[in-house]
């Protein structure tokens, strides 16, 4: 379930190298860690040939405060020097959002 907007988003798209050793460890660890952070609202993920994990935050200063916790500064720095070839990240304002449900 998503917060009601509006409210951000972060939206990380990357690829990985070979080299896996520690990631998905690592990667539980941070989702936990976002979790406790204040402003955090939630996260989505999917890992195939290309991974995309968008995160929501209740407003810019969470994002920041998130972006600069010494553990995340450390996965980050890991990610660019072991599990990943390329990544970006889009920072969003979520206006509206609607979903559709199979009934």
């Amino acid at each position: 379930m998503s917060p009601k907007p509006p409210y951000y988003a972060a939206i990380f798209t990357s690829t990985k190298t070979g080299n896996r050793s520690g990631y998905a460890a690592m990667a539980k660890a941070m989702e936990e860690l976002a979790k406790k952070q204040p402003g955090f609202l939630g996260m989505e993920t999917a890992q195939e040939q290309m991974g995309i994990t968008v995160s929501y935050w209740e407003n810019l200063e969470a994002m920041a405060q998130w972006k600069s916790q010494a553990d995340h500064q450390f996965a980050q720095q890991q990610g660019k020097n072991v599990w990943y070839s390329w990544y970006k990240v889009r920072i969003c304002r979520v206006e509206r959002e609607y979903e559709f449900t199979q009934p």
